[in-house]
């Protein structure tokens, strides 16, 4: 049994951007981070808005960051009356953002522990120190390349996928890059952002930024790292990345965009709206 505290935070988590998974990062280095996600109702509720995404959706998302030990559901409670619970689960802290006042409120009414992370403490995209446990077998090694632009659901089923096949390095585009091949306006997010968010799943070994051009931007990195697997989705079989992996001896795998069970089919395209 693990000698971490047991912490807790609780948020919406929709639609979590750069700024909400460095939250969790730091929310992870005071133990270990039990999120307790408001369901639907309950965020329309808080928010006076309905969720983005649905409350299955959100909780594989955030289930999948290496920060969070698990995911518990939270309904019908007011925030500024109560704190939420789960059954079993009893935090020795609570994390909480500077915005979250009630919450900050009733911890010092009730004489629980409690941190508050300011905004200030979330700047910059520290790669995090939390690395998979080693493999007791020899895996191979998988190198998957994108943009990674607007980070949803349907990314992090890739890289679990893409996982399976072995351990997995991510080839996140440059800037300049990305602007070439998809147009002014692209990416929304710079590449040490895009870079972070990226490496914070847990099912990524190693995340960089590629140094080439073109559809295969990722070369120079393919060469240094020399991967058993390229695998791409079905979107992104195209620029000359087959007859690259035949010349170079590399098993190309092409991963069909299914979602993850129950949850909707995402793109990047249709979430930014160009």
């Amino acid at each position: 049994m693990s000698d971490q505290l047991q912490v807790a935070v609780t948020g919406a988590f929709d639609d979590p951007k750069s700024p909400t998974v460095r939250f969790l990062q730091e929310a992870a280095g005071f133990g270990e981070v039990t999120v307790l996600l408001w369901s639907d109702e309950t965020a329309q509720q808080i928010t006076g808005k309905p969720v983005k995404f649905p409350f299955a959706e959100r909780a594989y998302f955030v289930g999948a960051l290496r920060y969070v030990k698990q995911v518990l559901a939270v309904d019908q409670f007011d925030p500024k009356t109560s704190l939420p619970s789960a059954p079993g689960f009893t935090p020795a802290v609570w994390v909480l953002d500077e915005t979250q006042t009630s919450e900050r409120e009733l911890c010092e009414k009730s004489g629980l522990r409690h941190q508050i992370i300011a905004r200030q403490q979330l700047r910059g995209f520290p790669l995090c120190s939390i690395n998979p446990a080693p493999s007791a077998v020899a895996r191979k090694k998988v190198i998957v390349t994108g943009s990674f632009d607007w980070f949803h659901s349907g990314h992090v089923r890739f890289f679990e996928e893409a996982s399976g096949l072995g351990d997995l390095h991510v080839v996140v585009g440059h800037d300049a890059n990305i602007r070439l091949l998809k147009g002014e306006g692209h990416p929304l997010f710079p590449q040490e952002e895009r870079r972070y968010l990226v490496h914070s799943i847990r099912f990524v070994s190693a995340a960089l930024i590629s140094s080439g051009d073109g559809w295969l931007d990722a070369a120079p990195e393919i060469e240094r790292i020399k991967p058993d697997i390229y695998a791409v989705n079905e979107d992104g079989d195209k620029g000359g990345k087959a007859g690259y992996c035949r010349q170079h001896g590399i098993e190309y795998h092409v991963l069909k965009r299914v979602p993850a069970p129950g949850l909707a089919a995402r793109s990047s395209t249709n979430l930014r709206g160009f």
